[in-house]
């Protein structure tokens, strides 16, 4: 599959109803149309993280990759998404100066008790029409 070209790609849990939940909040407020998305569980998920070197078992709820530039997880892959939505999400970025190691440890706490607080699917949901171009891995 080829990569769209000036798109960042959101590797996301497919199951994970916060993940999903999540995924609807970036398409609303992605008023330029950068982002692209693939579940983690995809082949797409798995070839990618794998050529980058990430352990999805470690990493397992977002990653954002730019294609030929860069990669991001946990808590640095949340804050560069809010730089680009709508409104004043990109304020949000702010919280980068606070140290990785401090953020990560409040998104890992987050993404070890996301299935308890809002549960997961047995199977990644299916988007709607209008959202299919969207998707890497339908």
């Amino acid at each position: 599959m080829t990569l769209p070209e000036n798109k960042k790609i959101v590797l996301f849990d497919g199951v994970c109803n916060f993940c999903n939940a999540s995924v609807r909040f970036i398409m609303e407020r992605d008023k330029k149309d950068l982002y692209r998305f693939a579940s983690l569980q995809s082949d797409l998920g798995k070839k990618m993280t794998s050529e980058r070197g990430i352990d999805s078992s470690k990493v397992d709820s977002i990653i954002v990759i730019e294609p030929r530039h860069a990669y991001y997880i946990k808590s640095t892959a949340a804050l560069e998404i809010c730089k680009d939505l709508n409104g004043l999400y990109p304020a949000l970025s702010l919280f980068l100066i606070i140290p990785k190691s401090f953020r990560d440890l409040v998104y890992d706490y987050i993404a070890k008790n996301r299935y308890q607080w809002f549960g997961k699917t047995e199977t990644c949901p299916m988007p709607s029409k209008e959202e299919q171009s969207r998707f890497l891995d339908t």
